[in-house]
């Protein structure tokens, strides 16, 4: 089957021939990708430092979307031709989304709903699942102030959103392109980044700071008050100070909360930017993605 990835850790990504997934053991499913979704995260599989259960020569993505196409023994909540999107660490058969079929874990599928597309589905899952988990540690009551960095990122963006729809007053950072589609978002105020006085153009005394821009944490510490919270996603999370909690995030597979983000997407509660790409056009995507040149889009390959 035809797939992107790399035939050894460290190695260079580039498109694939491999052999289709081995037949689903008990508990899970074959599924025919039709979009799989890209993200600076995958960077961090081929070289090791995410850690997926990847067997080189393998595909990389750890999300994706399609139809299942084989089940295995004990599988009663999915039946073959069922429409699902999914994000699973580890990857049960080795190998990732990045490819024509995928073997997955049945309990850990989300059923696609009719009205959303294999696009719009394939950008949702890590995106959407780390902004709604940043929100809910960070715990805010609606009148709350927060500042994301970054907020015209993929994930910034969903979790702006989120938290407007809670009734937290967010002010972001983005560049001055950007500003406007945030103010549309609901922001409040936008800072331009490239402005070195960002942090002085913005009012501190922030409730909280999610930080999703790399290299801003210890700058979004400062405009937290006394006694707030800091969020990274970008792994640089300052020490405490001033009895500012301050903690790193990681992404967790939950389907059920996944559901719910597909149907916020459906009800035009989220709004997602995606752009599809070929699957051979794979490396292409992922250096458009780690150099920060995807627009605020999030990339998705197609089969």
């Amino acid at each position: 089957m035809r797939a992107c990835g790399v035939t050894e850790v460290g190695g260079r990504v580039e498109a694939l021939d491999l052999p289709d997934p081995d037949p689903p053991g008990v508990g899970q499913v074959v599924v025919a990708v039709e979009a799989a979704g890209v993200g600076s995260w995958d960077r961090l599989l081929y070289t090791g430092g995410w850690d997926v259960g990847l067997v080189p020569p393998a595909a990389l993505g750890v999300e994706g979307t399609g139809r299942v196409v084989a089940v295995g023994e004990g599988v009663e909540e999915t039946a073959e031709g069922d429409a699902v999107l999914a994000h699973e660490v580890p990857l049960p058969g080795g190998s990732g989304f990045w490819a024509e079929r995928v073997l997955l874990t049945a309990s850990a599928l989300t059923p696609r709903p009719d009205a959303l597309d294999p696009e719009t589905a394939a950008a949702l899952p890590v995106a959407g699942l780390t902004a709604r988990q940043a929100i809910d540690l960070l715990s805010l009551e609606p009148g709350q102030r927060l500042l994301i960095t970054g907020g015209a990122g993929v994930t910034g963006a969903l979790a702006l959103q989120l938290a407007v729809a809670a009734d937290i007053t967010v002010s972001a950072t983005a560049s001055e392109s950007s500003a406007a589609r945030l103010r549309e978002l609901g922001a409040a105020e936008v800072a331009d980044y490239h402005d070195r006085r960002w942090t002085a153009r913005l009012e501190g005394g922030f409730d909280a700071a999610l930080v999703a821009a790399p290299g801003t944490a210890d700058e979004a510490m400062g405009l937290v008050r006394d006694g707030g919270l800091l969020c990274s996603l970008t792994s640089d999370a300052p020490p405490p100070r001033r009895d500012v909690a301050s903690t790193n995030l990681y992404v967790r597979p939950d389907p059920a909360l996944l559901a719910d983000l597909a149907d916020d997407v459906v009800a035009g509660r989220l709004r997602l930017t995606p752009e599809a790409m070929p699957l051979d056009e794979g490396p292409s995507a992922l250096r458009r993605v780690v150099t920060g040149r995807a627009g605020g889009r999030k990339l998705v390959l197609v089969p």
